[in-house]
């Protein structure tokens, strides 16, 4: 299967170029090499719900990404505001994803409770909020990546529910 990914990072500095963004490098090669995705937009966005919001809605409805996979604003801190953006963009939670991400990191870190990551859909596209440092990246996404080709080829329609 061929699929449609979108990489949306949420960073104030990232987005003015303060610093390079490795996070977003790590899913790249990720989804490339676990489940053969193509990137098919990528883009740094200030810590604003309404920016976070916007690029979500494009790259599902114009893009028709399959998968977005977000990095950054997961936290407690006052500007953290993915969680909130991606909830007011998608139709349905999907908190399987989030909660075995939270489960794995659990076990390396105890601070992995501090992420307020969330994932869900809207329309055919799959979101699911990732941590803003290249090792949370790499450790949440490697605890749910075997079961994305499973998740979107129910979700896209090109596989039937439960294998």
């Amino acid at each position: 299967m061929h699929w449609k990914v979108g990489i949306l990072t949420a960073s104030d500095r990232g987005y003015r170029g303060e610093r390079e963004d490795t996070s977003a490098q790590v899913i790249r090669e990720l989804i490339e090499e676990e489940i053969q995705g193509e990137i098919i937009e990528y883009r740094v966005v200030p810590d604003e719900m309404d920016e976070i919001m916007a690029s979500l809605i494009e790259m599902t409805d114009y893009y028709q990404a399959d998968l977005i996979l977000t990095t950054g604003g997961t936290g407690l801190a006052p500007r953290d505001v993915t969680p909130e953006a991606t909830l007011n963009v998608i139709d349905r939670v999907a908190p399987g994803f989030a909660e075995a991400m939270r489960m794995t990191s659990m076990q390396k870190t105890p601070k992995s409770m501090l992420s307020r990551a969330v994932s869900g859909i809207r329309g055919r596209t799959l979101i699911i909020n990732l941590p803003g440092s290249p090792k949370g990246v790499q450790e949440n996404l490697m605890a749910i990546i075997d079961q994305l080709p499973h998740a979107l080829g129910i979700l896209t329609g090109k596989e039937g529910d439960h294998g």
